[in-house]
């Protein structure tokens, strides 16, 4: 299926997420599945999908960082600073979590991470789902590598997603995201990817 302003599109990407699909696209840095953040069955079905570690979280991006807002608290000045520079891109961010981020989503840890893909494709679809929100993961079984094209997602994954999105004007670059915690006292940094903060 292709991004599209057709409202039957956009009819079908909507229901089919709020009656717990699973979608493929591509990012900035990898091709990723997501699904609705508020769906307990959907992040359910996402894990037995990718065999996935249940103490491993999932994140939730977006394609403005104020959608992702409502989802967490304590976020610094200095956090703020960064996003401000590097969102959207390949920047991964920990903060603590509110009330609306469910634990499912978090593998029961008190923190989520956010992240803002720069991506025209992946932007475009983000801005047609109802919340403008995923709950997302790598497009891989886990210990493989990441599919970085739609050929891969598509090979690796159609049998059990509900819709991978074809278009493929902006392509996945391949290199990890950066992911860190900040606070205006200290920084920590979980995995160097292609941004240096």
């Amino acid at each position: 299926m292709k991004i599209s302003n057709d409202e039957y599109f956009i009819k079908e990407l909507n229901t089919t997420l709020k009656n717990g699909g699973i979608i493929a696209f591509v990012t900035d840095t990898v091709w990723g599945i997501g699904c609705l953040p508020n769906n307990k069955d959907a992040v359910e079905k996402i894990y037995q999908i990718k065999k996935r570690d249940y103490s491993k979280p999932l994140i939730l991006m977006s394609n403005n960082k104020e959608n992702l807002y409502p989802y967490i608290t304590n976020v610094s000045t200095k956090a703020k600073e960064i996003m401000e520079k590097y969102f959207p891109g390949a920047l991964t961010l920990i903060f603590d979590s509110s009330e609306k981020t469910q634990k499912f989503v978090t593998a029961n840890k008190s923190t989520v991470g956010i992240r803002v893909p720069d991506n025209n494709v992946f932007q475009r679809l983000c801005e047609k789902i109802d919340g403008h929100v995923l709950a997302t993961t790598s497009a891989n079984i886990s210990g493989e590598p990441p599919a970085l094209t739609y050929k891969s997602a598509f090979e690796t994954l159609h049998n059990f997603v509900d819709i991978i999105l074809e278009n493929e004007e902006d392509m996945a670059k391949g290199e990890p995201s950066t992911v860190a915690q900040i606070t205006d006292n200290k920084t920590l940094i979980f995995r160097q990817g292609s941004v240096n903060i």
